[in-house]
């Protein structure tokens, strides 16, 4: 005798809420596979020759009078204008500032102005070539021009590389290739495929004399040597199919 068989209704329930469970198991474990995002950081470096350089100075003269200073500044330039010439800079290769002149004072021993001690005058001078080994020679000689009566403070020489904007186009690029080239691998290295990207952030560029390790939170712009490394960052978020 073949007895009858009947689906209560609470069977039904519970193998609707089994069903349902799989189904948005199954869903969920998509949706995450989907949306998984890997973080890669790409950089790159190039070596930079600078094609231009500047040489500044400021000729000074301290005189008991205003018009001593004045004097004995107009006595010396045409000496630091000789040696100028000399290497190549004459007429408007040499760029003038406004002399100046200004008093300097005597203090007691209370901090209190005791009266003028003597007067200096100053101009400012700067010159600009792209033979940069030039500036650079120039730089280490002039200061030997006091051994001929001339007060010339010399800066540092600085140089730059004119065509900046161009290479910092291509090395940030070259970063951005780096960052897909990582992420491709750690993705080949997990059994996944690099998927489309969503979003990079360019850091800031760093300009360091060669074979340094200077960096800044702001970038750095090193103006101090001739050959120079640029370098650029580039941090891209990428999906993972």
């Amino acid at each position: 005798m073949v007895r009858n068989r009947f689906i209560t209704p609470s069977a039904i329930l519970a193998f609707a809420l089994i069903l349902s469970t799989i189904i948005f198991s199954g869903t969920w474990r998509t949706i995450k596979s989907d949306n998984q995002i890997i973080t890669v950081t790409g950089s790159a470096k190039a070596v930079i020759v600078s094609d231009l350089g500047i040489l500044r100075g400021t000729l000074m003269v301290e005189a008991p009078t205003a018009s001593e200073a004045y004097r004995e500044l107009e006595i010396q330039k045409p000496v630091l204008l000789f040696y100028l010439k000399s290497k190549g800079f004459a007429g408007d290769k040499v760029n003038y500032q406004t002399i100046s002149t200004y008093p300097n004072y005597n203090f007691n021993a209370q901090g209190q102005n005791a009266g003028v001690r003597s007067y200096t005058s100053s101009q400012m001078i700067d010159i600009s070539s792209s033979n940069v080994n030039l500036i650079k020679e120039m730089s280490l000689e002039i200061s030997a021009l006091v051994k001929r009566g001339v007060s010339f403070q010399v800066n540092p020489p600085e140089f730059y590389y004119t065509k900046i904007g161009d290479i910092k186009i291509e090395i940030q690029a070259q970063a951005a290739k780096d960052a897909m080239t990582r992420g491709q691998r750690i993705a080949e290295a997990t059994g996944r495929e690099l998927g489309t990207l969503k979003s990079a952030r360019m850091g800031v560029l760093q300009i360091t004399p060669e074979n340094s390790n200077l960096s800044s939170d702001y970038g750095v712009n090193d103006v101090s040597s001739i050959r120079k490394e640029i370098v650029a960052v580039v941090n891209a978020n990428f999906e993972i199919d």
